[in-house]
């Protein structure tokens, strides 16, 4: 069964297109991860400036510190910068930073003395029994500490040996140690502080990187995106029909050769260029190849029939002809009308290869049936031709001459590929709005 669609659909989409490019920064795009990459670079760099001001400000704060700590052993009396011994009731001394601890060991860490120094309340109260704990731990090195206190917090200790002369009338010298400790609550206070800005300034700052960086990725990827729109644009045109003109290209602009994208675009033309010189090489040829058919066939066409002709004039006195020349002959007009359907078919790809115009209009396709059926009765009276038509005509928007032809080549087959006395059914419907033409 054969059918022939009423007005033809439109051309579907070219597959594999997509509905445009993507967006320069979406998911897994080269811009998105150049944003993404710049800013993480940005972030690296402004935690490590960060961190490096950081650990400079604290070094320079705790070398302050570490003065006062010197100040406070130097004013020691009796210590070791005097030179000679001293009574352990004179350890500790008022007149030092606020909040300083000083505190007196014994070489086997029993607490000689300790106190913390408050201004304005008089007799320095003692250390806690833990604070002293924790002090008495602590060697004697020449090299200033960071501690926690117990119970006072963080401190910058130096601890260091001294020799006390005990007040017991008997001349003993007591060795021992002190500690010297400077709170560093206000160091602690600016280091907070100066975290505090440099965390609310990186972040700034890598908002503004990313602000930036995604502003001068999307205005450099912009060639780049032009590019990829031409190859997309090249991409739809339909390269398998006929002649074709390639006429998009890259602008000039975006095929500069001195940048990475430049020589891209440069390529692009370049094979443009070369997939143009070939299609028109290509359609040169087909056009050729279809000139030589056309030609042929129209050439053979003669020939052809005169050699039809004769053969059908043999068939008159075949029976006064030998068997064998009469068997020949009927080969050669067998042969003859097979290869003029041959040259018809050709002379019909010709004709479609070359592509003329098709004029579509409203086509009444019960006529059209109807008198094609009644040629095929005409040619082919030895078939029985039943012919099946709708109450109503139905009209389609077609090309006449071409649809006349589809039917009469269907009707065709159908003759002389079925055997004399063949019933041969034709009919036609309209469904589902296209109208069919069966041929069984």
């Amino acid at each position: 069964m054969s059918t022939a669609p009423g007005p033809a659909p439109a051309d579907p989409a070219p597959q594999g297109t997509s509905g445009g490019p993507p967006a320069p920064l979406g998911r897994g795009t080269l811009g998105r991860r150049l944003v993404i990459r710049v800013t993480a670079l940005v972030a690296l760099a402004a935690v490590l400036l960060s961190l490096a001001t950081a650990l400079a400000t604290r070094g320079l704060l705790l070398q302050q510190v570490d003065q006062q700590v010197n100040a406070v052993v130097a004013g020691q009396r009796d210590g070791p910068q005097s030179g000679r011994p001293g009574d352990k009731d004179d350890i500790v001394q008022v007149g030092n930073p606020r909040d300083t601890i000083i505190a007196a060991f014994a070489e086997d860490g029993t607490v000689l003395d300790s106190r913390i120094l408050r201004r304005g309340y008089g007799e320095p109260p003692p250390l806690s029994a833990a604070a002293d704990a924790s002090l008495a731990a602590l060697p004697v090195t020449a090299a200033k500490r960071s501690v926690d206190v117990e119970g006072l917090g963080h401190y910058r200790v130096a601890t260091y040996g001294v020799e006390y002369q005990l007040t017991n009338g008997d001349g003993e010298v007591l060795q021992g140690r002190v500690v010297v400790g400077v709170p560093l609550v206000e160091v602690d206070r600016l280091l907070a502080q100066i975290a505090a800005l440099e965390a609310v300034l990186s972040l700034l700052a890598i908002a503004g990187a990313a602000v930036a960086a995604r502003a001068v990725v999307l205005r450099s990827l912009r060639p780049l995106n032009r590019v990829a729109a031409t190859a997309q644009q090249v991409s739809q045109l339909p390269l398998d029909r006929g002649e074709v003109a390639l006429a998009v290209r890259v602008p000039a602009a975006d095929a500069d050769p001195t940048s990475e994208v430049g020589r891209v675009g440069q390529a692009l033309n370049h094979l443009l260029n070369n997939v143009e010189t070939a299609l028109a090489a290509r359609q040169a040829s087909e056009t050729k190849v279809r000139r030589f058919v056309a030609d042929a066939s129209h050439e053979l066409r003669n020939p052809l029939a005169a050699i039809r002709g004769y053969a059908e004039l043999t068939r008159r006195s075949r029976d006064a002809m030998p068997e064998d020349a009469a068997f020949a002959m009927a080969r050669v007009e067998s042969e003859a009308e097979r290869m003029s359907r041959l040259v018809e078919d050709l002379l019909l790809l010709a004709r479609l290869d070359s592509g003329p115009a098709i004029e579509v209009g409203p086509t009444d396709l019960t006529e059209l049936v109807l008198n094609a059926v009644s040629d095929a009765r005409a040619a082919g009276s030895e078939h029985s031709w039943q012919l099946d038509l709708p109450a109503e005509p139905v009209l389609a928007l077609g090309d006449r001459h071409r649809l006349h032809q589809v039917v009469v080549n269907l009707l065709a087959n159908a003759r002389t590929h079925t055997p004399p006395g063949t019933r041969v059914e034709t009919g036609l419907a309209v469904r589902e709005g296209q109208a069919v033409v069966t041929v069984a």
